[in-house]
């Protein structure tokens, strides 16, 4: 059975003070949060990230809107320029005699352009793979190793961290 229209101001009003309240700090076993009717901490735990969830797939079709607006302006930037870029025009002499004919680097460079921002917007592109590789480009050995034994696997990549002071395991404190 549907909820009743108004079934659901009335949870949307409870999530919204429940929002409210946590973005304040309060915490879930709060007396506050109960008095909303939440009947325990789990509750109103699982009633927030339901909240979020909503709000995610609003996000979601407001990102979905923008993205479909930019690509429409990026089609019509492209189709300005996409002539000029790809057919070649034809280049006078003095006497204005046509001498040659080449293709516009400059639109080709838009045209270039406009595709890449077309690619950024909708995650065309591979991810840029980042690797930190260890000694002689091995593996970086992982475990629990001390401040010094990070510090000495820094120094492949960068600058050493200076150890901190009281730091557990530290003989002097």
């Amino acid at each position: 059975m549907p909820i009743s229209k108004a079934r659901q101001a009335e949870i949307a009003d409870r999530r919204a003070q429940l929002v409210k309240l946590r973005l304040s700090g309060v915490r879930f076993d709060d007396p506050r949060i109960l008095a909303l009717g939440y009947t325990s901490r789990q509750a109103a735990s699982k009633d927030m990230i339901r909240a979020l969830e909503e709000h995610r797939e609003e996000e979601a079709a407001a990102v979905s809107a923008y993205r479909q607006q930019e690509n429409e302006r990026l089609d019509e930037l492209l189709a300005a320029v996409w002539e000029k870029a790809t057919k070649p025009s034809p280049i006078f002499d003095k006497d204005r005699n046509i001498v040659a004919e080449e293709i516009d680097v400059r639109a080709v460079d838009t045209v270039l352009r406009l595709m890449d921002r077309r690619a950024k917007l909708n995650g065309l592109d591979s991810p840029v793979r980042t690797e930190i590789s260890g000694p002689d480009g091995g593996a970086v050995p992982l475990g629990n190793g001390s401040l010094d034994q990070l510090n000495t696997l820094i120094t492949l990549n960068g600058e050493p961290i200076p150890p901190m002071k009281d730091e557990p395991g530290d003989s002097d404190g």
